[in-house]
């Protein structure tokens, strides 16, 4: 099993596209990269703690390569927009990757290296210091499956998941 921590706009998304493949058995929402200790998620709203919202992606490498995970991560949103997903804007929807080691940090690089090409460059994703990851409240873990016809979810959500399963259909789960 490997994890990734890896922020990219609103965890919902991230969280909804990644229980999408194959080979992903856990993740976790949650605020890392600020100096509050145990954020809520209204503080962290606020974009004063630092922290991003992010996801902790846990997958199991024998069923999805490690490289799919990342290549989906830069799918599933735009990693140009500094601060900001769509209409979803402060340093807490930074792009950013928080490498758990050394090779982590070497995989990310190559994987941002490719993500340049298809996205013609300009990306803006930080590879920041593993600290403190600290899990969302509990409506916010699996958001999407809890709540398949919120609003936020239909127009957001449900076309990076379905821009990640047409990519990587040899992952997507039936």
């Amino acid at each position: 099993m490997q994890t990734y921590v890896l922020a990219g706009g609103c965890f919902w998304c991230l969280d909804a596209a990644y229980r999408a493949l194959d080979g992903v058995t856990e993740v976790e929402s949650g605020y890392i990269g600020g100096t509050v200790p145990s954020p809520s998620y209204e503080q962290v709203c606020t974009g004063t703690t630092g922290h991003a919202e992010a996801v902790k992606v846990t997958f199991d490498t024998d069923v999805i390569p490690s490289d799919v995970i990342l290549d989906a991560f830069f799918t599933m949103h735009d990693p140009r927009q500094l601060n900001r997903q769509g209409n979803d804007v402060g340093t807490q929807y930074r792009s950013a990757m928080f490498p758990a080691d050394d090779a982590q940090r070497e995989e990310f690089a190559r994987a941002q290296e490719r993500a340049s090409e298809w996205w013609d460059g300009g990306l803006v994703t930080t590879t920041e210091p593993l600290t403190d990851f600290y899990p969302a409240e509990d409506y916010h873990q699996d958001f999407f499956t809890k709540n398949p016809g919120q609003g936020y979810c239909l127009a957001v959500a449900v076309p990076k998941v379905n821009k990640v399963r047409a990519r990587f259909a040899e992952y997507a789960r039936s």
